[in-house]
């Protein structure tokens, strides 16, 4: 009776060591970090701040909604006591329709914010705006996010151009192997000026980030792409980024006559 005690155990033990090797294959291993993700991936030299905002408009309003954002939108940035600036504006055209899209900076991170946030609060003419606009909509989202220190710059520029707003929702924990694998994968998606800028949420939906492209048109857009599959190393890379994607979606857009953007 010992004997087959001391066997069922063995084997139990056994089985439970397989268990154990067996889920080590399948659970991924996070590495401890001693410092948040924002400090090692946002940018150092600045300390901006971004918004990126998505209104779903009412179909029937949509024209009235751009023609309402085009009067208004730049009267608030001629004011140069507001440390913001819009940096693009665009409707989306293929992926989700009658769709807004606007990217603001605050130079200056949160003070920046809660400064712009509560001057505007005093402008009549901005919370008639609202409430006009927001008869318009059906539902909307905003996040607040840092810039990658290894993308673009999202300066201004000419068009005319399509843009495309390719967000990723990642894994949780997977930001810096994200960072870290993209940081080399930039240098591959150069060669005709169409990377704009890249940014990973903060407050909104966690784990998001956004890449921004322009193309010329649809035809530009998949030559470009293309080309990087004959770049040495590209393959690889997209090899390790795909395992950490939840979800990922991808937007045509086109900007606003407004939009620094074009």
């Amino acid at each position: 009776m010992y004997s087959l005690m001391c066997r069922g155990l063995a084997s139990s033990t056994n089985r439970a060591g397989e268990d154990s090797w067996l889920k080590s294959l399948f659970v991924r291993k996070v590495d401890p970090r001693k410092d948040a993700h924002s400090n090692l991936l946002a940018k150092k030299e600045t300390s901006s701040l971004y918004k990126i905002q998505f209104h779903n408009v009412k179909p029937e309003y949509l024209d009235a909604y751009n023609k309402l954002c085009q009067e208004v939108l730049p009267k608030i940035h001629e004011e140069k006591h507001y440390p913001c600036a819009l940096v693009g504006t665009w409707n989306t055209w293929y992926g989700e329709q009658d769709q807004a899209v606007h990217l603001w900076r605050y130079e200056g991170g949160y003070p920046a914010l809660t400064e712009v946030m509560n001057k505007l609060r005093q402008n009549k003419e901005f919370t008639e705006f609202r409430k006009e606009r927001g008869n318009m909509l059906l539902s909307r989202k905003n996040q607040l996010l840092l810039e990658f220190s290894f993308w673009n710059e999202p300066v201004p520029r000419e068009g005319p151009n399509i843009y495309e707003l390719r967000s990723y929702q990642l894994r949780p924990g997977t930001m810096i192997e994200w960072g870290n694998y993209w940081a080399r994968a930039i240098r591959f998606r150069q060669d005709n000026n169409e990377a704009v800028g890249g940014f990973f949420s903060q407050i909104g939906q966690l784990y998001m980030v956004h890449h921004l492209w322009a193309y010329k048109d649809l035809q530009s857009r998949e030559d470009t792409r293309n080309s990087a599959w004959h770049k040495h190393g590209w393959d690889e890379l997209v090899y390790y980024t795909v395992p950490l994607i939840q979800e990922m979606e991808s937007r045509i857009m086109i900007p606003l006559k407004i939009s620094p953007l074009q």
